[in-house]
């Protein structure tokens, strides 16, 4: 590794520290330095340039520990980069690819990717096509998501966003999609029990965590983002698809107006510097469904996260990144405190490319959801009042409790999308008309699924046609076989259902 003696013979100049906002330090000097370029200090901490203005230089400490004014500061001419390589799978680093827990086996990759990369152009892009099952029943029948798709998940602290993620996770996992998780300033608890999430569900050689603590430098802090994205684009490139959560961006954007007062920058609303939009559609604009030379086609699916306050979906950050992405997913506290999960608000939540990735019998299931939903909210109204309700009222409302208790999912819990279409049609078809009843089916076809091929089979044989019609018939048709295989799993314990 490079020493700052080294650096200073390699490009014979140094600056001088002549003020310190830590973690902000001014510098003058250095006079052929470019912006984003790595500087080294002679105590051994590192810095980036963040702004040369008229001959003075803004850079940004990475370090914890301030620097003192009157340090030597020399260029090493690097911008920013991460290490990138498989050798990544598993680990837990923070944005400049340094392992957080030095204890574990860390071999460290040779190949190194920049930050601060170009996004690539609309000709390098393909039309978002295959659908991204979440096995969130929710999620994959009421807002689908596309591979390549830029989805916001929204909501107040506390309402589930972390553990629908999850979930989503698990199930991408299984599909051979790399996970890449960038913990933005968390507890270091909270980081722990994702870790332990993961190695509980043995997925974690398929995860990787760029994360920073609260008490990480908010230079550190602020590359967290880039450097999950710098790691996702390495697997693009390799043709692996993946899957990107940036959690949360309205506190990464609180520490870059942190660093832009303390750089002395012109503030805006809600003392936001001007820039915040850019910051973040530059970094978001790196996701999406692209060109490869091998496989046809690969994606970056980015789900970045935003935190508001009393579910004020108005503010300055949510609107920015609202703009920016193609949809947002708003998990409401009101249905969370109702014992709803995922508490999805499902009228105020928005796919704009989800349902062109849909099959025929997927999107015509769709459709037939939510015109029944809609139906199904005036016929509440309606009972409300004490009418007379009609045998055909009756069924439609406890089919509509039937698919809302559907939807109340464990975040243990993956769901195939072919059983979510087989159970979706047994209640509108009025063959499960009870919680004991939905509970069971539902784990039974669940664990049929995943741990016997011939029942596998048997059951996505039964999704294969594109006619709603006729599914709905194979369906009624086979009802004694998938009551059979709903009752397998009875006597099984919750956690050895969901392996």
């Amino acid at each position: 590794m490079n020493t700052f003696s080294q650096f200073l013979k390699k490009t014979g100049a140094y600056g001088i520290v002549i003020q310190v906002s830590h973690p902000i330090v001014f510098i003058e000097g250095l006079p052929k330095v470019k912006t984003h370029e790595v500087i080294m200090f002679e105590s051994g901490q590192k810095g980036e340039v963040f702004t040369i203005n008229r001959g003075r230089i803004e850079a940004r400490v990475f370090s914890h520990e301030p620097i003192r004014v009157g340090t030597k500061v020399v260029r090493t001419d690097e911008l920013l980069s991460i290490p990138v390589g498989k050798e990544l799978l598993g680990q837990t680093i923070n944005p400049l690819g340094e392992p957080l827990d030095p204890a574990f086996g860390f071999k460290k990759p040779k190949e190194s990717r920049d930050l601060d990369a170009k996004p690539v152009g609309i000709s390098g892009r393909q039309k978002i096509t295959t659908h991204l099952v979440t096995g969130v029943a929710l999620l994959d029948l009421m807002i689908p998501l596309g591979r390549g798709q830029r989805e916001l998940i929204i909501g107040d602290r506390k309402t589930g966003k972390t553990s629908m993620l999850m979930t989503t996770i698990k199930n991408q996992v299984s599909e051979n999609v790399i996970a890449i998780y960038a913990v933005i300033a968390k507890k270091k608890s909270d980081i722990k029990k994702l870790q332990e999430f993961f190695v509980q569900e043995g997925i974690m050689d398929k995860v990787i965590i760029v994360a920073t603590s609260s008490y990480d430098s908010p230079s550190l802090i602020y590359q967290t983002p880039y450097a999950a994205m710098a790691v996702a684009e390495y697997f693009r490139d390799q043709g692996q698809h993946t899957l990107l959560i940036l959690d949360d961006l309205s506190t990464h954007a609180k520490f870059y107006r942190e660093l832009s007062l303390l750089a002395r920058r012109f503030p805006g609303r809600d003392s936001y510097p001007g820039d915040i939009f850019y910051i973040h559609s530059k970094l978001l604009e790196r996701a999406g469904n692209f060109k490869h030379p091998k496989i046809g086609e690969v994606s970056i699916t980015c789900l970045p996260v935003i935190e508001i306050v009393e579910g004020d979906l108005t503010g300055y950050v949510s609107t920015n990144v609202m703009g920016i992405t193609d949809g947002h997913i708003y998990l409401d506290s009101n249905i969370y405190y109702q014992g709803m999960r995922p508490a999805v608000n499902i009228p105020l939540s928005v796919t704009r490319v989800g349902r062109q990735t849909l099959d025929k019998l997927t999107r015509e299931m769709h459709k037939n959801l939510t015109a029944f939903l809609a139906q199904y909210d005036r016929l509440q109204n309606l009972s409300h009042f004490g009418q007379e309700l009609t045998e055909d009222v009756k069924k439609n409302l406890v089919a509509g409790d039937m698919v809302f208790k559907f939807f109340n999912q464990s975040y243990h819990m993956t769901i195939p999308l072919t059983i979510q279409l087989i159970i979706l049609s047994m209640i509108l078809q009025g063959m499960i008309q009870g919680k004991d009843i939905l509970e069971r089916v539902k784990r039974g076809l669940v664990y049929a699924y995943k741990h016997d091929d011939g029942h596998q089979k048997f059951l996505y044989d039964l999704a294969l046609t594109q006619d709603v019609k006729a599914f709905n018939e194979s369906v009624m048709a086979s009802k004694e076989k998938i009551m059979a295989l709903g009752e397998l799993d009875a006597s099984q314990p919750e956690k050895k259902i969901e392996k």
